[in-house]
């Protein structure tokens, strides 16, 4: 049996999932009793784990309205997750209806889960794909039926990047991908950090899933943006990014970083 071009790999309902521990964390309901337990088991041990989640929501929801207000109308979505509402698709049609919107994941749960919500629209694509893997995203049919590279698109890597290891060399796939774009083109992206507050007992919780995190500091993460010009304000906490609510209604002590970016050149 095939999927999206792609052998159909076995789902591993026996550990925790990222994408499935984060649905928990915002309150979704496409998780299995191993997620909830990991969920639990992270928000005991970090408990700014779930404004976290929630406020990297706020942040990506925030990052997809500007860069549709700047005139994109192609957004790659890569390590998407499981749907939430208002979904990357909802939030840029509102702004744009002609915006067209790729979704990439490696989990089988989130493509068939995606599936079944877009089918019906021939300027969304699904695409079962690995970002380990950046030129086969690229390149990937799904992708390319909805995605025309000659154009400036958004490229979206909101807590993803946290979920490989230094040896998966993060900084040569994130260059991959940004080499495929045109000039004019963004990069949204998100990513965990221990600058703020020790990780390791939410580490130590990710250590029994299929993908273990990886925290990495502002410099790190800075390097993400090789080839691109950050906007204000720059690399800060997801909260501080563009905010609109006013700093008593933010929540405090968020671990993750973002920031959105263009390409000049």
């Amino acid at each position: 049996m095939r999927q999206h071009g792609l052998p159909a790999p076995v789902i591993d309902t026996g550990r925790p999932h990222s994408a499935r521990i984060y649905d928990y964390l915002l309150g979704g309901k496409d998780n299995y009793r191993v997620d909830q337990q990991a969920g639990d088991e992270l928000v005991a041990a970090a408990p700014q784990e779930r404004a976290g989640a929630r406020a990297g929501r706020a942040f990506l929801e925030r990052a997809v309205r500007h860069v549709v207000g700047a005139g994109v109308r192609q957004i790659l979505d890569i390590g998407t997750g499981l749907p939430h509402s208002p979904n990357v698709h909802e939030v840029a049609l509102e702004a744009a209806p002609d915006v067209r919107v790729a979704y990439v994941d490696n989990d089988p749960i989130v493509t068939a889960h995606a599936d079944a919500l877009l089918r019906s629209s021939d300027a969304i694509g699904v695409a079962l794909a690995d970002l380990r893997d950046p030129r086969a995203v690229v390149e990937h049919p799904h992708v390319r039926d909805v995605i025309d590279f000659d154009r400036p698109l958004a490229l979206l890597l909101t807590s993803v990047l946290h979920f490989l290891t230094d040896a998966q060399r993060p900084e040569r796939i994130v260059a991959t991908l940004r080499d495929a774009l045109p000039a004019g083109s963004y990069l949204v992206l998100s990513h965990a950090t221990d600058d703020f507050a020790d990780c390791s007992a939410a580490q130590a919780v990710y250590d029994t899933a299929t993908t273990p995190l990886t925290p990495r500091s502002h410099n790190e993460i800075s390097k993400f943006f090789d080839g691109f010009e950050l906007l204000p304000p720059g690399l800060v906490s997801v909260p501080s990014w563009q905010p609109d609510i006013p700093p008593s209604a933010r929540p405090a002590s968020i671990g993750i970083y973002g920031a959105v970016a263009l390409k000049t050149g």
